[in-house]
């Protein structure tokens, strides 16, 4: 059936306007293999997934992000106070991101918590000012733009298909030049699909504007680790090499990379790394692909029998931004198409940051894939 989705309650409180959509899944008979049984989508914050669920073999169903309940979201996601810019939708869940992810840097001016700002247009470079939504805590602490634009945007249509095979919905936003923020004009259309074995999102951006448009998408998905014992779980990242940053706390880029072989970070291995105790806040680059051009990642479970593997299907994603602090359950693994401060001058000449330049009528994907299985390594 096709029906179009209203901003109506439903039950459940209203988030960004709209009510929340809950795709499903019915749970097959064989239970010996994970299948997804449901997601959760908020057309009202930009097709954010609020939560993910999957049966698995030995824990039953389970939270495949860590996320909040629609009650506990629909008091964080206001709008206003600390989420004025829509910065909640990055704090839990998977938020999409656009026109950039990731962190931009410029000159901020206290008085309108902005930051004014130099981007490359057709090869020159031309002012806009961002909000600065996002800095470090310490005294003193530089402030910038972060994670785009579109954190707390509704959809402007949203349509779901269910059939046998997939519950799908899709959605557009005539985002323009984000209200005088960005260049030229942005239209997206979001595509998210539930089936049995897997869990998808795209997002087409076509310029719709007259002059070149720079753009940079990705993916803020916090992925729970089911038996919360963090020290034990695995994760693969196909990089070659890291991004190093000035500090943990502004986690700004200083225009060198370093080779993840052999260093602590590395998690290049296809059996992955154990997290250990080890702080991740970065960005891994120089991605080796799949000969299907896909990035690949991996986070295994062992003591729940459980993994999930993070199919980054779009070739344009450059990198992979990780955020896991030591002290909770949840691994934050970012496919996206630019680096962290993509227009910035640290970069030396030629440096390619994965910012994608459109020209009037042409469009990009963005897609990523989830698929769960039960993993062969043993408890360490």
């Amino acid at each position: 059936m096709t029906n179009l989705i209203q901003a109506t309650s439903g039950g459940m409180p209203l988030i960004g306007g709209a009510e929340v959509i809950t795709l499903t899944r019915p749970a097959p008979s064989d239970t010996a293999t994970p299948v997804f049984t449901a997601a959760q989508i908020l057309p009202g914050r930009a097709m954010m997934v609020l939560q993910v669920r999957a049966l698995v073999p030995g824990i039953g169903e389970t939270d495949v992000l860590s996320s909040r309940s629609v009650e506990e979201a629909s008091r964080e996601l206001t709008g206003s106070g600390p989420d004025i810019t829509g910065n909640a939708s990055f704090s839990f869940g998977a938020a999409i991101l656009a026109p950039y992810a990731n962190r931009i840097r410029g000159r901020y001016d206290p008085s309108t918590q902005t930051i004014a700002t130099d981007i490359v247009v057709d090869g020159a470079r031309r002012r806009v000012t961002l909000p600065s939504n996002g800095g470090g805590k310490h005294p003193g602490a530089e402030q910038y733009a972060i994670h785009g634009l579109i954190l707390n945007r509704p959809a402007d249509e949203v349509r779901r298909t269910t059939s046998a095979e997939a519950d799908i919905v899709r959605a557009v936003i005539r985002a323009g030049d984000f209200a005088g923020q960005w260049v030229s004009a942005t239209e997206l259309r979001f595509r998210t699909t539930l089936r049995t074995d897997t869990f998808e999102l795209s997002v087409v951006a076509t310029n719709v504007g007259a002059t070149s448009l720079p753009l940079g998408i990705g993916w803020h998905p916090y992925f729970a680790i089911p038996s919360g014992r963090r020290e034990q779980v695995r994760v693969h990242l196909p990089a070659r090499q890291r991004v190093l940053v000035n500090n943990y706390d502004e986690v700004l880029p200083t225009g060198q990379l370093a080779p993840v072989k052999g260093a602590m970070w590395d998690c290049s291995d296809p059996a992955g790394a154990t997290l250990g105790t080890t702080y991740l806040d970065d960005c891994f680059v120089d991605l080796e692909k799949s000969p299907e051009g896909h990035t690949v990642s991996t986070i295994l479970d062992p003591a729940a029998a459980y993994a999930l593997r993070i199919v980054a299907t779009s070739p344009h994603v450059k990198a992979l931004q990780t955020y896991a602090p030591p002290d909770r359950p949840f691994i934050v693994v970012e496919p996206q198409f630019n680096w962290a401060n993509p227009f910035g001058a640290e970069w030396p000449e030629g440096t390619e940051t994965g910012m994608v330049h459109l020209s009037p009528g042409e469009s990009v994907t963005y897609s990523v894939r989830l698929e769960i299985f039960v993993p062969s390594v043993d408890v360490a």
